[in-house]
């Protein structure tokens, strides 16, 4: 349990990494008690993620020093991190799908007996070591199998199993249902009870003041202070992070919505085992109104995306989109229809890594004019376009030719959201638009959003934030295994009915 006197078991002092046209840190001091959330919170490219791989042996700094216990240590690798105690989970699970929990968990520090892997000794410290600290999982299921909140326990039990007494998680929620995050916080109190120090990364200002002993805020790779919840409220720390004052409610007006421009009927869709997922759903998106779909993850949303957009193949039912049969059409065909698509997953469909941010911003279009003429490439239209919406967007890049790849995840979903709102579309499929981003960017997204509303384009908004739905949307469906239990216009619903709808209850 976090003591304001507690010794400081890790400090880093002055800490400063540069990268080609980007000082990512510059002269940062952190420090971590023993038995304490200490949060790190700032925008997309403060610095936040360099520091922790920093930390975590993944970078070196260019100048700066780290202590653990009052020590000097120099990591070359994330190995000599494990060594002195320092556990990394990662946004991004590192894990691998076809091995289960228990062989994902010794990789890299195997357990042999007569020269053979004692995946048997492994299980059995795995089940103790995961129900002392309330992590409980299975050690013989494969990963691939597993939720994504179970996922992420395995990542903490494998650091837990180095032996490390100092764990950084890096967005821990982003990926999360607010149950799963509930499940993570009282996770997160039992490992302080016992002397566990968390570094804990996040955007959301909410969690952050409900989970945290200490607050530091990060802009443009500097500390700009360091604070408690009980010092500070949301708008205090949205300026900090922003560096002016943000807007944290959604200003919009009373809808004016026209005729459907997405019509979908007795609506049936497959996951990829075979299992129907979504089940006869039949509703519509108006012109000039956003339509929210909320719901616990994992009850078709996902889906459901995909099969309106294209990604996967409708079982049954009927789609109409912007006046023209559009049920099972390829991407292609939709696009050139006027869809529009922010996905859930932004690195497998939103995004071509490998390719710089200039590209990706003209994926969907990218044989129209004034991409190309007569099949051939044109440079500078294409150059134009990047330039002017990295800075509509303020995506944070030194230029227009970084791979997307190498973007942080909330400057990745800014470029996708950037392609897809500056097009001619008629419906905007929005799957977790805000998903991983910072309050300043949440804010401007929001508004973009609605701007597209009060144009007269239709949006489904599908999001696992219920404050998202609540503020964006102007009728909320909510969806429970694979069905649409009711449908209600945004100004009659409140938190605690959408939750009993959400959880299975009945509407009245």
């Amino acid at each position: 349990m976090y003591i304001k006197d507690a010794p400081v078991i890790l400090s880093a002092e002055a800490i400063t990494k540069q990268f080609p046209g980007v000082l990512a840190n510059d002269k940062v001091n952190f420090d971590l008690r023993k038995g304490e959330v200490h949060t790190l919170l700032g925008e997309n490219g403060a610095g936040k993620s360099t520091l922790m791989n920093v930390l975590y042996g993944l970078y070196k700094p260019d100048s700066g020093h780290i202590h653990i216990d009052g020590k000097p240590v120099t990591f070359t690798s994330p190995k000599d991190a494990i060594a002195n105690g320092i556990g990394m989970v990662h946004q991004h699970f590192m894990l691998i799908p076809v091995f289960t929990v228990a062989e994902n968990i010794m990789l890299g520090s195997e357990t042999t007996r007569n020269g053979v892997l004692d995946i048997r000794a492994v299980s059995k410290q795995v089940r103790e070591l995961s129900h002392t600290y309330g992590l409980d999982v299975d050690p013989d299921a494969l990963v691939q199998d597993l939720p994504v909140g179970i996922q992420q326990r395995v990542e903490i039990v494998k650091a837990l199993y180095r032996k490390a007494n100092i764990l950084i998680l890096d967005e821990p929620t982003a990926v999360l249902t607010p149950q799963e995050a509930d499940d993570l916080f009282q996770i997160i109190r039992r490992l302080t009870e016992q002397g566990v120090s968390i570094v804990f990364i996040s955007h959301k200002l909410k969690e952050v003041l409900a989970i945290s002993d200490r607050v530091t805020v990060m802009r443009t790779g500097k500390v700009v202070g360091t604070t408690t919840p009980q010092e500070v409220n949301e708008a205090k720390l949205a300026a900090m992070m922003v560096g002016r004052e943000v807007i944290l409610k959604v200003d919009k007006k009373p809808a004016k919505p026209g005729e459907p421009v997405l019509s979908v009927s007795d609506f049936s869709v497959m996951d990829s085992r075979g299992v129907e997922v979504v089940k006869k759903i039949s509703f519509e998106v108006r012109s000039g109104e956003v339509l929210g779909i909320a719901g616990i993850q994992g009850n078709g949303q996902t889906e459901l995306a995909e099969a309106l957009t294209g990604l996967r193949k409708v079982h049954g039912g009927r789609v109409i989109l912007n006046d023209k049969e559009s049920t099972g059409r390829p991407p292609r065909q939709l696009i050139e229809n006027g869809l529009g698509h922010v996905p859930e997953d932004r690195q497998r469909h939103g995004l071509v890594l490998p390719f710089a941010i200039a590209d990706n911003m003209m994926l969907c279009t990218y044989y129209q004019e004034p991409f190309a003429q007569k099949g051939v490439l044109q440079n500078q239209a294409i150059d134009a376009n990047s330039r002017k919406l990295i800075e509509q967007f303020d995506v944070r890049t030194p230029s227009p030719y970084v791979s997307a790849g190498k973007l942080s995840g909330g400057n990745q979903q800014k470029v996708i959201v950037a392609r897809e709102l500056s097009r001619p579309i008629r419906l905007l499929v929005a799957n977790q638009p805000t998903r991983g981003l910072d309050v300043g960017s949440i804010e401007y997204i929001h508004h973009e959003i609605i701007d597209m509303r009060d144009k007269g384009i239709g949006v489904l908004l599908i999001s696992a934030e219920l404050d998202e739905i609540m503020a964006l949307s102007d009728r909320i469906a909510v969806m429970f295994r694979g069905e649409i239990v009711a449908t209600l216009p945004a100004a009659e619903a409140n938190r605690e009915q959408l939750g009993l709808l959400m959880a299975g209850a009945t509407h009245k």
